[in-house]
């Protein structure tokens, strides 16, 4: 299925967790001068326009970064991602959101590589755009999920592989995961970012179910909602699970998280949970 279309959901609060996230593995592999590689599975369209008919229909980032951009004493991680998405707008004005292959883009150095899959006719289009023929990054019109395979483990022998499906059909979680354990099996000292959202909890229950009875190592669970659990249509919360995540994130999340559940909850229904689900 292709109906999906992040514009709709741009900066959101699940862009929040997932891209500081995200931000601070990419700090952390800026940390060695060896070559890293990043493999992203759901590429999406590179960046997204606040303004335009998608991002105003429900307007999902005013709960997010919208929320955050002009807060001051914001903890120090949460910062750093502010800071660099202030780097993608002009005067200080939010207009624009960078989507997960333009914040890698910007971290990458001249011996990095990025593999960018996106399979949306339309997506793939705007993808290449925002690329703009960058050496560093290829990018790919295909399944991310059957082609990572083939890519592991990188010739770089380290990096991050961002897996952030839509789940537009509940066997996608089945799908997700059997293509995690593969990945595994070539690059298990690799970082792995898996996102999830949180619309049916039972799905997430047998999620984190599977990966406790599988062979992964040194997983660890990071949520924030903004609603408590519902029946109801529609995401009151979201994850990243991050196998061999850097050393210092749970440290940190452990600030970031309880402040993003206070500011960016809704009536006071903001929550988080912080999880190692299998240890090393």
């Amino acid at each position: 299925m292709l109906s999906y279309r992040h514009s709709f959901h741009a900066g959101n609060f699940a862009d929040v967790l997932k891209h500081l996230v995200l931000i601070k593995i990419l700090e952390h592999l800026n940390t060695k001068e060896k070559p890293f590689c990043c493999i992203d599975t759901h590429a999406g369209a590179g960046g997204y326009l606040l303004d335009s008919d998608y991002a105003q229909k429900n307007k999902e980032f005013n709960n997010g970064i919208g929320t955050l951009w002009s807060l001051a004493n914001l903890p120090e991680a949460v910062a750093q991602y502010v800071k660099v998405i202030k780097s993608f707008n002009a005067d200080n004005t939010l207009t624009t959101y960078p989507g997960s292959p333009l914040l890698i883009q910007n971290f990458l150095r001249q011996q990095d590589h990025l593999f960018a899959h996106e399979l949306h006719p339309s997506d793939i289009e705007l993808l290449k755009q925002s690329i703009r023929n960058d050496r560093r990054v290829t990018v790919h019109h295909t399944d991310g999920l059957k082609n990572t395979l083939g890519l592991l483990p990188p010739k770089a022998n380290r990096g991050l592989v961002l897996i952030d499906p839509s789940y537009e059909i509940k066997s996608d979680y089945e799908t997700v995961l059997q293509a995690v354990f593969k990945f595994y099996k070539r690059f298990a000292h690799g970082t792995f970012a898996l996102w999830y959202p949180v619309v049916d909890r039972a799905r997430n229950i047998a999620l984190e179910k599977s990966i406790k009875d599988s062979t992964l190592k040194n997983v660890h669970l990071y949520e924030l909602g903004i609603k408590a659990d519902t029946l109801e249509h529609g995401m009151t919360a979201n994850g990243m699970i991050v196998i061999n995540p850097p050393w210092k994130l749970t440290e940190e999340l452990q600030t970031c998280l309880p402040y993003l559940a206070n500011t960016l909850g809704v009536d006071g229904q903001g929550y988080y949970r912080i999880e190692t689900l299998v240890a090393e």
